[in-house]
């Protein structure tokens, strides 16, 4: 017996108290029929104290089961339910109540648009006659007072004056803000404020603002001196201050986390471990030394003379042992499967081809080779390559998936089933052996999805292969039969990408539902939810030791969740755009995220930090993959060009504080890590794949 847990609020741990009574219940229950590794797995889940058990009686653990089996459906029948049970309906907002509804939605009362002009005129003036040193923080309040007197105005109605008034003070903000308002002036309707996005993101969690103690004490000094009480309602509703001891930031360093929806992350967001080292490999060398035989006596008296038998050579490349790395989770902290016999092939031949990998540096880039996909009319939207660099899949805008072989090895199905039943299966190439020959083709096809394909997939066994669509499902494909084996429900809207594990069995999607769900392959229920983004997610990207997985969202935020609770380990802001790709290091510790404002960024995983952000794209940043020896960063985008970044320099620089959130490069500066540009004829990039021997290999669309 097993129990599966979708931790839809993020992992948080609460609970009504009917839900935690039910849920006793089913511990005494489980407790009863000595079900003893399914209470303890449930407990831990749940964060349940098995000494709450005590206070359970066996009549309620009847009562329980009897209403979760139906059986007192009858007596519910005969007793009519009282009328407070009755759920209410929901009220329908129509332009006639919008107004209301708005008002009380925003908590405005007797609303006087000039008396909040003239609050907000006199907050810009003191922003800008405050010292220099304060002026940066000051500056960053503007942006949500702005846009709350906005959504007062258009909740009155007052929608000529309030385009007037975000007109005229638009061009004291930021650029990065100018998308955001630029969606908030085609509002037209009262009723479409609680539709939009920033609406509810403002509404549901404060904008967060990080500021020096001393900054923030001239703010609330102006505040109370001036006495504008309009402007102390926005903040004390919909602002938080993360007040810090020391000076004041300086310009770039304010902008450098600035940028998302809701602010800042807020130092607690990120104070929780990660454990971002990597699993301890397995022992390839006793899984490739034969057994030992019984051993002889060697002073055998009938023998004096008989060579003594030596031991077998042990093969110097599987004999290194992986040192076991103290931030790394635990073997056992998520279930992983078994390696089967053809997965420790699998492994152990990857280990063999890795040996010969190329070691690269700024002297030693890589060579490049370029697939480009010609003749598309149906247009591609996603590719990616497998992880022996054996297979390339794409996805089209028609629904459909097609896979190529890049080797001279041509696609093979099974044999029919007499013939796979006359094979030995203990032979040592039955893998091989099972494939007919005469199937072989260079390009196969898949049929399923009803919309375009947004994201490909493949296990890392090679036998199996995700795609997601605009149908809002995702397709499992066997590589052996050429069919479609699972089809799994769950989001409610297209689903922009999905992603396997690296250990294989779990894979993770993210959708325009603002979720992200972790799935099992031999389950059609999500094991997990992950809430919290206040957009569309984007992208997603298992971490290298399968126990997280990080997103990135239309909210301009990235986030890091752990596998094991659902909780939302890590908040970085930064972007000012949609995040587009995600990619981790092989080291476990940074990821680098590409977005549509162009730029790179590299987190520090350990802490949340911001280490640097890359700055040479002139359109979105569509892919970032890093080498497999973690030295050098490869990111590529719709500007047709692939650029090479020293990765090896940066985590240097950054471990040896050379670099700070407040050392950016600018434009005009000479670009201290770019190692290299190559750009294509005419041909966005659209998947980027460093094989096992470190050649990278790029995959784009034609344009003519």
């Amino acid at each position: 017996m097993s129990l599966e847990m979708s931790n839809l609020n993020g992992g948080n741990g609460t609970q009504q108290p009917q839900d935690k009574r039910e849920l006793l219940c089913l511990l005494k229950l489980l407790k009863k029929y000595q079900l003893k590794s399914t209470e303890e797995l449930l407990c831990q889940e749940a964060n349940v104290n098995r000494a709450e058990l005590s206070g359970i009686s066996e009549s309620e653990v009847q009562q329980v089961l009897g209403a979760a089996l139906g059986l007192n459906d009858g007596k519910r029948e005969r007793e009519p339910a009282p009328p407070q049970q009755q759920e209410p309906k929901k009220p329908v907002v129509t332009e006639a109540n919008a107004a209301e509804a708005l008002a009380k939605f925003i908590g405005d009362e007797g609303f006087d648009a000039q008396q909040y002009e003239l609050a907000y005129e006199e907050l810009r003036a003191f922003v800008e006659d405050s010292l220099d040193i304060y002026k940066h923080e000051l500056s960053m309040v503007l942006y949500p007072i702005l846009v709350q007197i906005y959504f007062k105005m258009l909740a009155s109605g007052l929608r000529d004056r309030a385009k007037v008034f975000i007109e005229k003070y638009k061009s004291d903000l930021d650029g990065y803000y100018t998308e955001g308002l630029f969606n908030l002036l085609l509002l037209s309707k009262p009723e479409e404020l609680l539709e939009n996005d920033l609406v509810a993101a403002m509404e549901q969690d404060k904008f967060v603002i990080r500021m020096s103690r001393d900054s923030h004490s001239l703010f609330k000094r102006h505040i109370q001196d001036r006495r504008q009480e309009v402007v102390a309602d926005i903040v004390s509703k919909y602002l938080h201050f993360d007040t810090y001891e020391g000076m004041a930031r300086n310009k770039l360093q304010c902008v450098a986390t600035a940028g998302s929806h809701i602010g800042e992350a807020k130092r607690q967001d990120n104070k929780m471990r990660v454990y971002y080292g990597l699993l301890k490999e397995v022992d390839f060398q006793t899984l490739t030394t034969p057994a030992p035989a019984p051993e002889e006596e060697d002073d055998d008296p009938d023998a004096p003379d008989r060579p003594k038998k030596k031991k077998p050579k042990k093969d110097p490349l599987l004999s290194k042992k992986s040192k076991s790395d103290p931030n790394a989770p635990s073997i056992d902290r998520i279930p992983l499967p078994e390696l089967k016999d053809s997965d420790k092939l699998l492994k152990l031949k990857a280990l063999r081809e890795a040996s010969k990998r190329l070691a690269l540096s700024k002297d030693q880039l890589p060579s490049a080779v370029f697939y480009t996909v010609l003749n598309s009319h149906q247009g591609v939207t996603c590719a990616e390559i497998s992880d022996d660099s054996t297979m390339l899949a794409c996805g089209f805008g028609d629904s459909s998936v097609r896979i190529w072989s890049l080797t001279p090895a041509k696609l093979r199905a099974l044999k029919e089933a007499d013939a796979l039943r006359e094979l030995d299966k203990e032979s040592a190439d039955i893998n091989v052996r099972m494939l007919d020959d005469r199937s072989g083709e260079q390009t196969r096809s898949f049929l399923g999805h009803t919309g375009p394909v947004y994201r490909c997939a493949f296990a890392p066994e090679m036998n199996l292969l995700l795609s997601c669509s605009e149908d809002s499902t995702i397709r499992l494909w066997s590589l052996l039969t050429w069919s479609c084996v699972v089809t799994y429900r769950g989001h409610v809207y297209p689903v922009w990408d999905v992603r396997f594990a690296p250990h294989g069995y779990y894979f993770v999607s993210c959708s325009y539902d603002k979720t992200a769900r972790l799935w099992s392959t031999d389950s059609n229920q999500a094991l997990r939810v992950f809430v919290g983004h206040l957009s569309d997610v984007d992208c997603v990207q298992f971490h290298p030791n399968s126990n997280y997985v990080a997103t990135g969202s239309s909210d301009r935020t990235v986030r890091l969740w752990d596998n094991m609770t659902g909780q939302s380990v890590r908040l970085m802001t930064g972007h000012k755009g949609s995040v587009s790709s995600l990619a981790f290091s092989a080291c476990g510790r940074y990821l680098a995220s590409g977005s549509v404002d162009h730029n790179i960024i590299v987190w520090d995983l350990s802490s949340g930090q911001l280490v640097t952000t890359l700055l040479r794209h002139t359109s979105t940043v569509t892919s970032v993959a890093f080498s497999r020896d973690g030295t050098l960063l490869a990111a590529a985008g719709l500007d047709n060009n692939l650029t090479l970044w020293d990765f090896h320099k940066v985590s240097e620089d950054y471990i040896s504080n050379h670099i700070t959130v407040s050392h950016h490069q600018d434009e005009n500066d000479e670009d201290v890590y770019l190692l290299r540009t190559f750009p294509s004829k005419n041909s966005p990039f659209v998947a980027l794949h460093f094989t096992r021997r470190n050649l990278l290999m790029c995959v784009g669309l034609f344009k003519s």
